[in-house]
């Protein structure tokens, strides 16, 4: 549970009154390391192993290693697009359920060791975190909890070896940001030629606890990613959707690796005692893995852009899946379609056609703040007001058609209910109305042309704060 430190208390509102506001953060705020995390945005997945090589989503486990030979591998070229593409952090899959690892780990022969991949001397761990380091983008890694290989899968055996290969990964590859794990676990498998189906307790069998307890100690400032955090979660669906309503405070008793509830992950909890970050992970094709036959159903520009709104827009991250393909690199059409989507984000969020206007306010002070630049300055209400109007003056007409908000989430997430409306001939009339802010909303709008606008926030847990506006005018391309 994530509650505020006493001294988090007074730097923050000491920090607040040095320019004559005062805002008491929430009980539950985020660690710089999550504050770092969201301002993110955009992350990378990257889908490889020896289902590329076997047209198969999930290995069975008794696939040779000799099938895994890319002719072309680029890791730089990887990374150098998602650098272009503007993601700032890649996940690579050390290893899927399948159980074959791209390192060659000293517990297993199921490994890159024993491919024709540089005569069994490869490593694309290594190359991926050395990849990374020199493009300066953050590297985590992906360790599958299920084995489909491992004969020990199911006993307490497994889960030794399990975090003897997280070991390896932790201290072998220099600073890895994130640490992924998902909830597929248990099934038919191979499991060292048994061909049986093993059925495990996803609450207790791993003890998560220890892992991740094992995790920090190895690597202080990483960051775990499950569907029960604790740093961060997955969204509950793999469309990159976040709900239009969404916390960043979850109840972790209330869930687990593996759980059931997605509709709470999409929503998180007003009420929710620990701070987790919300991820949305999604695929740029059909399938996480390559697969030929889907080269004609790559997302397009557009598609990605939506989901962009969707999860970025929505207070949470995107996390979008490139998968190589049997070359060993990112394909021709994946990655024209992330130029594209790149390039139409940068054409639509480039000007913020309010700059230069004047903000008043019906309460507090530092109106003008939220049109600074700055997200580490902030309109705050006056303490115990929950309601606020602030009204924003344009130099002249402008038209726009999308608005950004930010709330100063490092004291917390607290609008719950606003809505926003614009002066026309004089009358104020309706724009659009949303529920939760959060890190960043981005809200789409039809066209339209005034010079004034007010935002009226109608519901907070606590004094109601803002730290960013903007408005926009989307790329013609979208």
């Amino acid at each position: 549970m994530k509650k505020t430190p006493l001294y988090l208390f007074f730097a923050l509102l000491a920090c607040a009154c040095s320019r004559k506001i005062t805002l008491a953060p929430n009980p539950v705020v985020p660690s710089e390391g999550q504050l770092r995390y969201q301002e993110q945005e955009l992350i990378g997945f990257i889908h490889f192993t020896i289902n590329t090589f076997t047209d198969k989503e999930w290995g069975f486990g008794d696939e040779s290693p000799a099938l895994f030979n890319p002719s072309q591998l680029d890791v730089e070229q990887w990374v150098s697009v998602a650098k272009e593409a503007g993601l700032k952090q890649l996940i690579l899959t050390a290893k899927h359920h399948d159980g074959f690892c791209l390192w060659p780990s000293s517990y297993t022969e199921h490994s890159i060791k024993k491919s024709p991949y540089k005569n069994g001397q490869g490593d694309i761990v290594k190359e991926f975190t050395e990849a990374c380091k020199k493009y300066n983008i953050k590297a985590g890694l992906y360790l599958s909890p299920w084995d489909r290989n491992h004969a020990a899968y199911g006993t307490p055996e497994y889960i030794t070896y399990y975090r003897n290969q997280l070991t390896e990964l932790l201290t072998n590859y220099g600073p890895i940001a994130e640490f992924w794990v998902d909830g597929a676990n248990g099934g038919t498998g191979y499991y060292g030629g048994a061909n049986e189906e093993r059925v495990i307790d996803r609450k207790t069998y791993y003890d998560w606890d220890s892992t991740f307890y094992l995790a920090k100690k190895l690597q202080p400032d990483i960051l775990i990613f499950s569907d029960a955090g604790p740093d961060i979660h997955w969204i509950g669906n793999e469309k990159g959707f976040a709900g239009e309503t969404f916390w960043s405070m979850m109840d972790l008793n209330r869930v687990y690796i593996g759980t059931p509830e997605t509709d709470y992950l999409n929503t998180g909890d007003p009420n929710g005692t620990s701070w987790v970050v919300g991820e949305c992970d999604v695929s740029i094709r059909p399938g996480w893995f390559y697969h030929k036959n889907q080269d004609s159903l790559v997302k397009t520009p557009q598609q990605l852009v939506d989901i962009y709104y969707k999860s970025v827009g929505r207070n949470g991250v995107l996390l979008l899946n490139i998968p190589p393909d049997q070359r060993g690199l990112f394909h021709e059409i994946d990655v024209k379609n992330l130029k594209e989507f790149r390039s139409i984000l940068d054409e639509t969020f480039s000007t913020n056609l309010a700059e230069g206007a004047e903000a008043s306010v019906s309460t507090g002070v530092g109106a003008n703040l939220i049109l600074d630049k700055n997200p580490s300055t902030f309109w705050a209400a006056k303490q115990n007001d929950r309601n606020a109007d602030i009204i924003i003056e344009l130099n002249k007409p402008t038209s726009f058609d999308r608005i950004l908000l930010q709330e100063p989430i490092r004291y917390g997430q607290r609008v719950s209910k606003f809505n926003i409306q614009g002066e026309v001939n004089g009358n104020w009339q309706d724009i659009i109305s949303g529920t939760t802010i959060g890190y960043k909303k981005l809200l789409r709008i039809d066209p339209i042309t005034i010079s004034k606008i007010k935002i009226q926030i109608l519901e907070a847990n606590n004094t109601p704060a803002l730290s960013n506006f903007g408005l926009y005018k989307a790329s013609n391309r979208e």
